[in-house]
This record gives C-alpha cells, structure tokens and sequence, in this order.
C-alpha cells in the first residue's frame, strides 16, 4: 500500500509517499480502508520533531491520526462494528490507504469521508478545552486565532452551550466567524481594546500560538482562565498548555450527535492527495484557515 513517511525530522520536503506494509488490527482496534485523512497542525509540528522531548517517535514514521474510510478488519474484543461500516476517528499514520483506529464512531446520515475526516480530533480538543478552561453558560469566552477547525467547533459548542465567544482571525473570515454565531473582531494592533469594547472575558482560549498568552492573561485577569493548544511557552506565563487527549470515543459520541442535530458543521476549506502531503503541511503551518484541510486517498 501508499503511506506518506518522513526519515527525519524537517521541513515539508521530508514527506515522501512510500510503498508499506499493510497494518492490521489488534485488540480493541479496526483497520479501515481510508477514505480521507484530517490534516492538523499536530501533524507537522511531529514532522518537525517539536515533541521529541515530551513524545519520541522512531523514524522512519507515518503521518497523520485522523481519518474516515470503511471498516475492512475487527480487532478481537471489538463489538458494535463490522466489515463494511462507514466510520471515522482516531489512530495512527492515517495519511494512508490503509490504517488502524483505536477510537471511532459511526459516521452521520448524509456526512461525506471527507466532511468526516475533519471531525476527530478538533472535536475531542475543542470538547476539552472548554472544559478545562471552565466557561460556563452565561459568561463570555475568547477564541484567540478561531477560523480553523478546533476554533469552529468551540464556536458551535459553546453556542450550543449558552456561552457567548468572542473571536478573533483575519479580516476575510470576520463573516465566517459571525456566521457561526461569535462577536467577530480582528488580530493585529489595537487588537485588546478591540475585544475589550466588546465586553468582558471570562476565559480565553489561544489556538494559534501568535505570542498573545501575554494578553490573553490581561484580559481574563487570572492565567488559571486561559489554556493554549498552540504555544508550547504558555507555561512561563502561568498559563496551561493542554495537549493530552481525554476520552476520544465519547468525543467521537458528543461529534456525531452534534452533526446529526445539525449543531455543529465545520467545512472543508481545501482537499489534497497523499503526494500533496507537503503542499498540506506548508497550507495548514500557514494559518489563515477557514475550516479544515483533509487529505483524500
């Protein structure tokens, strides 16, 4: 089979797509035959080898974790899937045609592989981190960098959930953000009192690690009120750095509830093929996402 694999850490050009062995499942896992694959920023930031302190990978190693496709083998213990299902969810070097899950769900009525590939992991950040940050109905929550994927989903969520989102991103996503029911303003100077004329922070959210945890703290008053997916110094100021999955099933559960009741839809923005895994990496390390990016295989 096709898998795009790096042999060392660097840039974009590090991707290759290489003939692999096939994987297959094991205990409490499926494999799928892929259909699409998400493409996050955690994705590169491996690539690039920012994790090796905290996570080392053995190289030659895959790409990607996301992914939707068709159940093709059962893992032993796995009940409630079988051979031919349409799922999407979470595993390893996803960026393949072939690869194993070890969380998944059911994909939604009328959902396609490559809405569905987009889901899983922004979902699960997006579930956590309002959580961690603890906003609650009624009070109001700063999406700092909100127009990609995991800021779409915490848009939806915590409209769903009463919280009014304040979010910042470039000025040609304003419209975006304001569609999905967030007082919309724009990063860059002046940005603070921009937010601040719109009211007051209870918590704040920092998802692309544009070197504003300074303010962020600021603005809520408190660094135990803000949390960063994004900027691994967030702990010098005081502030969480939240990178540890919690449960991905129930997340992948709460994801296609949300999409079923038509509460939560976060578009596809671009599509690549596997030998595109590089031109992905340099679109998704750039920002300026409306959405998600995904690859189709």
């Amino acid at each position: 089979m096709k898998r795009v694999s790096f042999a060392e850490f660097g840039g974009p050009d590090v991707l290759r797509l290489v003939d692999a062995d096939e994987p297959h499942a094991g205990p409490g896992q499926v494999r799928i035959a892929v259909r699409a694959a998400g493409v996050n920023p955690v994705d590169w930031r491996v690539r690039e080898g920012q994790f090796q302190k905290v996570n080392p990978i053995e190289l030659p190693a895959g790409v990607g974790q996301d992914a939707s496709g068709v159940v093709d083998e059962v893992g032993e213990g796995v009940e409630g899937v079988k051979v031919g299902d349409h799922v999407f969810g979470e595993g390893s070097r996803t960026y393949a045609e072939f690869a194993v899950l070890s969380a998944w769900a059911r994909m939604p009525e009328g959902l396609t592989f490559e809405e569905a590939a987009g889901y899983p992991s922004v979902v699960e950040t997006a579930l956590r981190i309002i959580r961690e940050v603890g906003v609650r109905a009624g009070q109001m929550l700063l999406v700092s960098g909100a127009s990609g994927g995991v800021g779409s989903a915490v848009l939806q969520i915590a409209r769903e959930r009463g919280i009014t989102v304040i979010g910042t991103a470039g000025a040609a996503n304003q419209e975006y953000l304001r569609g999905l029911g967030a007082l919309a303003t724009t990063y860059g100077e002046g940005w603070v009192e921009r937010v601040r004329r719109l009211g007051h922070i209870d918590a704040a959210l920092d998802l692309a690690g544009s070197g504003v945890i300074r303010e962020l703290v600021e603005l809520t008053g408190d660094s135990r009120k803000v949390i960063s997916i994004a900027d691994l110094a967030a702990p010098e100021f005081g502030v969480r750095f939240s990178g540890v999955a919690g449960s991905v099933p129930d997340a992948l559960a709460e994801a296609a509830d949300l999409i079923s009741r038509g509460k939560l839809h976060i578009p596809v923005e671009k599509s690549y093929t596997l030998a595109e895994a590089a031109a992905a990496h340099i679109d998704s390390r750039a920002g300026h996402t409306r959405g998600r990016r995904v690859m189709v295989v």
